[in-house]
């Protein structure tokens, strides 16, 4: 049951967060440390009020992990939000989205979750599915592959260290400590370079922090409520939305190849499911 919800918590997560993604690089114009500073505000306007309504500790209880989660979003965040200034939408998704096999080999090391060798292999199909679709029809930029590997990493991490928290804090204080953390980062890196937005771009810049604070809430809420190897994974269909997206909204033509990705992520991801509900 638990394992259930969690996906589901995870699948609302990713549409949100695809959602993010698309105003993120159709607002481009702006700078990467000025779109954190609104993705912040966008999400505090939620958190703050919520917290104090609830009269749930702000400052939390393990208030180590917490500032820790909260360095590892803002570096996370901003090495993607710089990623797109250099690749395209598909190659950055793509690229930091091996944040599941780093949260997998972290788990391993840090939380001695057990993965199976041909869980392995599961990932890496997924993962060739990925660069199928989006990653590598493209000219890849030696910086822009450093910002998103990076952001992988430490979104990998973040994954791990919210099942370390477990269920003894409020998703909404774990998620306030991010925005706090970016909200004063990216406020301090704009200064200087500050691009001011009319109407449309201020709605579309807050719209950032709805979706990502929406997708964040139930982010923590499934990696709370399950164990890393089973959720993580999920993220991978952050990619097929996008696609999905490109095609609807963008006007984009897909491949067969794009198509056979597509495949390769959803059998990598229902069979790694299949293998741990029968564990």
């Amino acid at each position: 049951m638990k394992n259930s919800k969690a996906i589901f918590y995870m699948i609302f997560s990713v549409i949100a967060f695809s959602l993010m993604t698309t105003v993120v690089k159709y607002v481009n114009d702006f700078g990467a440390y000025q779109i954190v500073f609104f993705r912040s505000i966008g999400t505090l306007c939620f958190t703050i009020p919520l917290i104090i309504k609830s009269k749930t500790p702000i400052l939390g209880k393990q208030k180590k992990w917490l500032i820790l989660r909260g360095v590892a979003g803002v570096i996370s965040l901003t090495c993607f939000f710089h990623a797109l200034n250099y690749l395209t939408l598909g190659a950055a998704v793509s690229l930091r989205y091996t944040s599941p096999i780093f949260a997998a080999i972290f788990a391993a090391i840090f939380l001695k979750e057990e993965i199976k060798p041909v869980q392995w292999i599961l990932f890496l199909i997924a993962f060739s599915g990925v660069l199928i679709i989006k990653g590598f029809g493209v000219d890849i930029k030696t910086i822009g592959l450093f910002f998103a590997i990076i952001s992988a990493i430490f979104l990998g991490l973040i994954f791990v260290i919210i099942r370390k928290i477990g269920d003894s804090e409020n998703p909404l204080v774990i998620i306030n400590y991010f925005m706090v953390m970016a909200f004063v980062f990216g406020g301090l890196m704009s200064i200087g370079h500050w691009k001011s937005p009319d109407l449309k771009e201020w709605i579309l810049l807050l719209s950032i922090g709805f979706f990502g604070y929406v997708g964040q809430l139930y982010l923590t809420k499934a990696l709370q409520f399950s164990e890393t190897n089973i959720v993580a994974p999920l993220k991978y269909l952050e990619v097929v939305f996008m696609l999905l997206i490109g095609v609807f909204w963008f006007g984009e033509i897909y491949s067969l190849a794009s198509l056979i990705g597509v495949l390769l992520i959803v059998f990598g991801l229902i069979y790694n499911l299949y293998l741990k509900s029968r564990k």
